[in-house]
């Protein structure tokens, strides 16, 4: 899988097959809630490691795909949104933004079982409008870098929570693990902002033909002696909740 980057200059990602299959896995056991919806709407390009959840999850579980026309101006996702209630819509906080403009307040309930939303930081602001109109819609901020396939944490917005700015990114899925390290690779305590670092089964092997890049950003586990277990490192800072 290809991801520019904050260079721009894309970098091939080399996805293992385990790691894709322990992400679906997640996706399947956790997503579909069996709540009257079906199948999934695919809004994004198939380019994009986004798409991978929408679109092989339900086939995975023998429920439907349907694929936003090519072409078809973002208006219009309202109008598809309306057209059946789905089990699962995958999107970005940007159009989850404008879906709540283009949805009246009578049809909120009735878009989708589970909103996943990742690629860009989710805000409050983001889903004011469905944890009022939809409070029974299950809100899934899902965190993770196409080098750790798709996703590697989540976490569901609370219908009463109070989220001043922005929303938490949650715990590991299965076979996950997460550090919070200092420039030491010292985990730093609860509460202290630190480096995000990623490890388990999802990890990518690497990029393609970037050994020095790889090196740089797949390290070697300070906590595990097997030269083999590597660690990504994200450049994201974070840091852990009391909870």
């Amino acid at each position: 899988i290809y991801t520019s980057g904050s260079t721009g200059k894309p970098k091939g990602v080399m996805v293992p097959h385990r790691g894709l299959t322990n992400y679906l896995n997640w996706c399947t056991q956790n997503y579909y809630k069996g709540n009257g919806g079906q199948g999934s709407l695919v809004l994004s390009s198939i380019s994009f490691d986004l798409t991978i959840t929408g679109m092989l999850s339900p086939l995975c579980i023998g429920e439907t795909v349907v694929l936003f026309p090519e072409g078809l101006h973002l208006e219009e996702l309202g109008r598809w949104v309306r057209k059946r209630k789905y089990s699962v819509i995958k999107l970005t906080p940007a159009h989850l933004e404008l879906l709540s403009h283009q949805v009246s307040e009578e049809d909120a309930a009735f878009c989708t079982d589970t909103f996943v939303v990742g690629g860009e930081p989710l805000l409050a602001k983001h889903v004011d409008f469905w944890v009022k109109h939809a409070p029974n819609t299950v809100i899934i901020n899902e965190y993770g870098p196409t080098e750790a396939v798709v996703g590697c944490t989540n976490y569901i917005v609370k219908p009463g929570e109070n989220y001043s700015k922005s929303i938490p990114i949650g715990k590991p899925i299965f076979n996950t693990e997460m550090y919070v390290l200092d420039t030491s690779l010292q985990p730093v305590p609860i509460g202290v902002h630190g480096e995000l670092y990623i490890g388990g089964v999802g990890l990518a092997k690497g990029y393609y033909k970037r050994p020095e890049l790889t090196a740089e950003r797949f390290i070697n586990s300070p906590f595990d002696s097997n030269e083999e277990q590597k660690l990504y490192k994200t450049g994201d800072i974070v840091r852990y909740l009391p909870n």
